[in-house]
């Protein structure tokens, strides 16, 4: 009877423990869930509503409950940090040539006390709601690295300068491993910066310099620096290229007359009025850029449906979304894309939408989490370049490589926990998974858009 009980118990807690392992292995498992809000306004916006902004602004939208994709705080818990193993890294040997119409948005803003003497930011404050009654309700002040940091997630790459070679060298491997072509560099002119870091521009034949090593191209992304006209932007596009554009990193896009021309993203191209830009733009302009030696493709945000025709008005040579949040604005929702790529054959101009793998900003604006898009393990990204492929575009661009504030990165995450907080990542996939996705979606796109480049005339190399 004594062995009939020992051999019943050790069945009994070998079932038990089989349930327990069974039921953590399908909490691993279990996919984020998501929900999407309904936009109901631009307050965000620069000119629209005046508000401190961080270089990318975005407003309210109604309540979107994110689940498992939201920072905990106040947790009682000794801090965690994860590395991944090496043998998520793909040999770059046995990947697929780059696509130089995939583009990504890059920033070269970060720094950290080894390279830059204190931190830059990662240490990003928490921006005030313009309604001061909400302001009240939410925390002040500035982060505190290096477990304190302006994002809600860790980069694999831990607190980095901007400014350290090997920190650009693995960004270009990463982009590279990702089949990206080509990285639209945040640029603002020597001296001038954004409100929240330090210049750069010294920064650029270094990235270059690393870009031509993994046989990336880069283009910029020019920033609204203060008191951009059109008297200015003649000087600094003269000054992009004249300083850079002899580079052999140095993108030029391929245009239908075979005319190979510098691409210029302008950030918040619609603050300034489409008379200035007809100065610059237009061949009758009396700040003319074109047929010069410094002529170049022109690419406006579009945000609203009537910024269409200000953009025709002011002689810009195409349209980008820029905005992860889809139906954020109109120019950010796929329901769209379509109905724009069509406006732009009309007028002949590129269309770039805009396409990226989800959205938090809540650890820089704690009042915006309706805007927050689950990433839901990649299929949010995945419906985005869905949406993009099917409006047959000149030029797909992704938003970000690693503009962390607002949760946009597909750079490396891993898991993290402080006492304080616990980050978000990529699990259950490995911090590669975004880059790994791209590179599936970069060689979709290049066989597709080799099919009717022909009908469009489009430059296939």
């Amino acid at each position: 009877m004594a062995k009939f009980r020992r051999r019943t118990c050790i069945i009994l807690s070998l079932f038990i423990l089989f349930i327990f392992s069974l039921m953590m292995g399908l909490k691993m498992l279990r996919p984020n869930k998501a929900t999407f809000g309904d936009p109901f306004g631009l307050e965000l916006l620069p000119v629209l509503h005046q508000q401190t902004r961080l270089g990318k602004n975005f407003d309210s939208q109604n309540n979107d409950k994110i689940n498992s994709e939201t920072n905990n705080k106040n947790l009682k818990s000794v801090e965690i940090t994860m590395k991944p193993s090496k043998a998520s890294e793909p040999y770059l040997e046995e990947l697929q040539p780059l696509n130089y119409y995939l583009h990504v948005f890059y920033y070269s803003w970060y720094g950290n006390p080894q390279f830059d003497g204190k931190y830059i930011h990662w240490n990003h404050p928490i921006l005030k709601h313009w309604d001061p009654r909400l302001t009240k309700n939410y925390p002040q002040g500035k982060h505190s690295p290096p477990d304190d940091i302006g994002s809600s997630f860790y980069p694999e790459l831990g607190i980095y300068s901007s400014r350290d070679p090997s920190v650009i060298e693995t960004h270009m491997k990463q982009m590279y491993s990702a089949s990206i072509g080509v990285l639209a560099l945040s640029w603002y002119p020597p001296g001038t910066n954004d409100e929240n870091g330090e210049n750069t521009d010294d920064l650029v034949p270094t990235i270059l310099d690393k870009a031509h090593k993994y046989n990336l191209k880069v283009t910029f992304h020019i920033e609204p620096y203060s008191n951009r006209d059109d008297q200015n932007m003649y000087k600094n596009v003269k000054y992009i290229i004249d300083k850079y554009g002899n580079h052999p990193a140095f993108y030029r896009y391929k245009t239908k007359t075979g005319n190979a021309l510098p691409m210029f993203y302008i950030y918040d191209s619609y603050i300034t009025k489409p008379e200035k830009w007809a100065n610059l733009l237009t061949t009758t302009g009396s700040q003319s850029i074109r047929n010069s030696p410094y002529d170049a493709l022109f690419i406006a945000l579009l945000v609203e449906s009537k910024h269409r025709y200000d953009i025709l008005q002011g002689g810009f040579d195409g349209i980008y979304t820029y905005f992860a949040t889809n139906g954020f604005t109109y120019g950010s929702s796929y329901e769209n894309w379509v109905r724009l790529k069509f406006f732009c054959d009309q007028f002949n101009l590129l269309f770039i939408p805009s396409v990226g793998p989800g959205y938090i900003d809540t650890s820089i604006r704690p009042w915006n989490a309706q805007n927050t898009r689950n990433r839901i393990s990649g299929k949010y990204y995945e419906t985005a370049l869905g949406a993009a492929l099917h409006a047959h575009p000149s030029v797909i661009s992704i938003t970000s490589f690693n503009e962390w504030h607002e949760g946009t990165q597909i750079e490396k995450a891993i898991p993290k926990r402080t006492s304080n907080t616990v980050y978000l990542d990529y699990r259950p996939h490995k911090p590669s998974l975004y880059l790994e996705l791209t590179r599936k979606w970069s060689e979709k796109y290049g066989k597709e858009r080799a099919t009717y480049a022909l009908d469009q005339k489009l430059p296939v190399s």
